[in-house]
């Protein structure tokens, strides 16, 4: 009997056992090597260290420009870089128009124009091999020796600070590529599909830097829960979330109480977790700088749990592949 692997990022362990455990370290210029809940590498050029972060956009269609630079640019702020610039791999399938392709390259110029980084060159190429178009960005930042930050960085009684609204990104997605699915009212649709504009975090990540962060790590597929587990084995270091104070959106409740969805596991790029030792600093910081932010949980023990409740499980597919096979992109 034929068996599919599920949608969506490898599970951590089959990731593990199957691809990182077989990566060397080499080069004494390395300074980090991939890793679970590790975004980033870092090489060490000299008088500033070079990082660099690779991602596909391979669950949304109409804003793939736009999040094909903020995403990768997220990943970079994630580890205190400035971004500089990005390459861009763009798959194309045959049955595209030369206005998709138009499209694309219009919000990708808009968003690298608004994330100031230079687009350094990629690949473009039609083929039958994908279904709609499909990109791969890597991104180029940089950082001062003395100020990278990992996500193995988080200490034992950090504060855990989020910023912004969980399940923003899969909202967009779901109200720009299944609005069909969703039946929300206009303005509430008009809303949703406005997350998108907000889905860059490099100014939150750039600033927490400056202030004392120890680990960021900027919430993707998994949503927030698979981020915080992400991190607590980046770190070695566990975490306790109040759930009660994750933020979400009315609008991101609506869509997933009537899609079954869970907003806590949901695609949610533009939003930051951020360890370090004073939280209500932080989140001051953030506030004065226009970025909503908050305390959520605290830096203890081992692995993610919730207060006063149960073990949070490894990551899965996001919530989002739930959608799938629903209604097409």
């Amino acid at each position: 009997m034929e068996v599919y692997m599920r949608l969506g990022k490898l599970d951590n362990d089959t990731l593990e056992r199957l691809i990182l455990s077989k990566f060397k370290k080499r080069r004494p210029e390395v300074l980090s090597m991939p890793g679970i809940g590790e975004d980033c590498a870092a090489v060490d050029l000299g008088s500033n260290l070079a990082v660099l972060s690779m991602d596909p956009i391979t669950s949304a269609a109409k804003d793939l420009g736009r999040l094909s630079v903020y995403i990768n640019c997220n990943d970079a702020a994630s580890a205190g870089a400035e971004p500089v610039g990005i390459m861009v791999t763009l798959l194309i399938p045959p049955g595209a128009s030369e206005d998709d392709i138009s499209n694309f390259a219009n919000q990708l110029c808009e968003a690298a124009d608004h994330a100031n980084v230079d687009i350094l060159g990629g690949h473009t190429e039609v083929t039958d091999s994908v279904a709609r178009m499909i990109t791969c960005t890597a991104v180029l930042a940089k950082v001062p020796k003395n100020g990278l930050i990992l996500p193995s960085g988080m200490r034992e009684g950090d504060d855990i600070i989020m910023t912004k609204w969980a399940g923003m990104e899969g909202t967009a997605v779901i109200a720009s590529d299944f609005s069909h699915l969703a039946e929300l009212e206009r303005d509430e649709l008009e809303f949703a599909a406005a997350f998108k504009e907000q889905i860059s975090a490099v100014r939150e990540g750039l600033e927490a830097a400056g202030h004392g962060a120890h680990a960021m790590h900027d919430v993707t597929e998994g949503g927030v829960l698979g981020a915080a587990w992400e991190l607590a084995y980046a770190s070695g270091c566990g975490i306790e979330l109040d759930l009660a104070s994750v933020p979400v959106h009315p609008v991101t409740e609506k869509i997933c109480l009537k899609l079954g969805l869970d907003p806590y596991r949901l695609l949610s790029s533009g939003c930051m977790l951020i360890a370090c030792k004073d939280g209500e600093n932080m989140v001051r910081v953030l506030n004065d700088c226009g970025v909503k932010a908050q305390i959520i949980g605290k830096a203890c023990g081992k692995g993610v749990r919730l207060k006063n409740g149960p073990a949070v499980e490894p990551p899965q597919a996001d919530e989002i592949y739930k959608l799938f096979g629903s209604g097409s992109v």
